[in-house]
């Protein structure tokens, strides 16, 4: 049960960053080449090994005279001592690179005092850590730093933040990396070694205490943080979008771009990492400025497609998180918050709960934004809206090809072979994408797999993408407690929905649904989703 195309992106846990498979090519009568699919599991024994990051921090810290306690909680509360790989959520925030998330001019800055390539930089966890102690080596200098002591480099960490909102500094300080000093914080690699530690040290931080702010009147949790991006929306206009977004930065550096009028972008709440604060900067009444694109409902499963041509800001509610579309995980208790958060506004604006009305920015916005990324629990997320909605969830199960929107206790997916690739290239998909293969005389399928509790009787449909060079005769197997039975289906027609395979009889247990490569070759499957009900 190998949760297929998560990525360890975490230098904490394995010094690995899974990139992106191959897409795609635009639907043809030909018969494509194969190419290697970069999401295999099988992973370079370098890529295997678990990094230990303590030895790193610790040298930076001598060499520069940095303490190595401040650069380790910096670099937690910037990335949970993840090797983020720059991403844009901002325009004029330029993407952060590394463990101690670098970007722009302070990346080129620190890179030149550290006397490392700015590649290196971007790219090696070392050269990463010790551009960012050089550069707050220079810092301490510049603001008169006692090095000897612990709490008087909040000013240098303050700086290093790049936050101008002396409040949101505070937060940053106090609530973030001296936050995380106090209270220590351990990683470990897959093995159970520890990769990073950080023991608590009760110092005190000789920085200003954050303000004191008054109560969202939208949702009573959230902090009212007032953002001036916004304008009235469209008169008649039904709020029926939630938009889910990252940061590509802390919570703190997040709402404090957002309610800066020169940002010229806002969104109407803001998520921190832990789940323990949210801000909300613009009513949902109102119109925030989160969505840079116009709606295509060809991008979005084919929902909505009366509102095609329009802006998404129109109709939604924009929800940021800190930090980045590239990290490998998010905290539960983010997540935990985000959904109590995101089934409130679905109450009070009667959105429909499902993954086409709460939706990835990536998702609309394709050609330049892919948060919150592929590791996003959407199955997770969405489950839980439901749940603190008071939803009847039933018995289905849906099995999507991102096993990132799998609830994988219940079902997950498995790739055989190299042929089958990523892609979103033809509308109409089911979650965030789909695999596509050509046909060949092999089987190498792509499994569904689903957990009975109890043997019974269960109904199963499929979801494709359809398009003319799709095979008319694609393959299922379905596995079942009389044995197997093959159902051919056109995937040239009926596509952006569910279509039945079925019903069969299960065995209690795993149980699978198999789309296999082996039909008339010349033409592609596609391994979408698999409902169970």
């Amino acid at each position: 049960m190998h949760p297929f195309r998560k990525p360890l992106a975490t230098l904490a846990a394995a010094l690995a960053l899974s990139a992106c498979g191959p897409q795609e090519p635009a639907p043809t009568t030909e018969t494509p080449a194969v190419t290697e699919d970069s999401r295999t599991p099988a992973q370079s024994e370098a890529q295997r090994t678990p990094y230990e990051l303590d030895a790193a921090f610790a040298k930076a810290g001598a060499d520069f005279g940095v303490p190595a306690d401040l650069l380790k909680g910096i670099s937690y509360t910037e990335t949970r001592w993840e090797m983020i790989q720059g991403n844009v959520e901002f325009e004029g925030v330029p993407a952060a690179y590394g463990l101690m998330a670098l970007r722009g001019a302070k990346l080129s800055e620190g890179a030149r005092l550290a006397g490392v390539s700015e590649e290196a930089v971007r790219t090696q966890p070392e050269a990463n850590i010790r551009a960012a102690a050089a550069l707050l080596s220079s810092y301490a200098n510049e603001l008169k730093v006692d090095r000897a002591d612990l709490g008087s480099w909040a000013s240098a960490a303050a700086k290093y933040s790049g936050i101008d909102n002396t409040d949101a500094q505070a937060q940053y300080i106090h609530q973030g990396v001296y936050d995380v000093i106090r209270k220590g914080a351990v990683a470990q690699t897959p093995k159970g070694d520890l990769a990073v530690s950080l023991m608590p040290n009760q110092v005190h931080a000789k920085f200003a205490s954050p303000s004191v702010h008054a109560m969202s009147a939208d949702y009573a949790p959230a902090i009212w943080r007032a953002s001036p991006n916004y304008n009235a929306r469209p008169a008649g206009t039904d709020v029926s979008l939630i938009v889910i977004h990252t940061c590509e930065g802390t919570y703190s550096s997040c709402w404090s771009w957002l309610t800066n009028t020169a940002s010229g972008v806002s969104a109407h709440y803001v998520v921190n990492e832990s789940g323990s604060e949210i801000s909300q900067l613009v009513l949902e009444s109102n119109r925030g400025w989160h969505v840079g694109a116009t709606y295509d409902c060809g991008l979005n499963g084919s929902v909505m497609c009366g509102l095609n041509g329009t802006s998404v800001n129109n109709f939604s509610v924009g929800i940021e998180h800190g930090g980045s579309a590239s990290q490998a995980s998010f905290p539960a208790g983010q997540i935990d918050a985000s959904a109590k958060l995101s089934c409130d506004i679905s109450l009070g604006q009667g959105i429909v709960r499902d993954s086409y009305h709460i939706v990835a920015h990536g998702r609309l916005q394709p050609a330049s934004r892919t948060d919150p990324g592929a590791n996003w629990p959407w199955s997770t997320y969405i489950s839980k809206i439901k749940s603190y909605c008071g939803d009847s969830t039933g018995s289905s199960i849906i099995i999507d090809s991102n096993q990132a929107n799998n609830d994988t206790s219940k079902g997950y997916v498995e790739v055989v072979g190299t042929s089958w690739t990523s892609s979103t290239n033809v509308a109409g998909y089911y979650g965030s994408g789909y695999y596509a293969s050509p046909t060949a005389a092999v089987s190498e399928p792509v499994t569904f797999w689903f957990n009975m509790p109890a043997a019974g009787t269960k109904t199963i449909d499929a979801w494709w993408t359809a398009a003319t060079d799709r095979s008319t005769t694609a393959p299922f197997i379905i596995t079942h407690s009389g044995g197997t039975q093959t159902v051919q289906v056109n995937q040239q027609a009926n596509g952006g929905k569910w279509n039945t395979l079925g019903t069969w009889s299960f065995p209690a247990g795993w149980n699978k649904v198999q789309l296999s490569r082996w039909t008339t070759s010349g033409y592609y499957v596609i391994a979408d989703a698999i409902q169970v009900r």
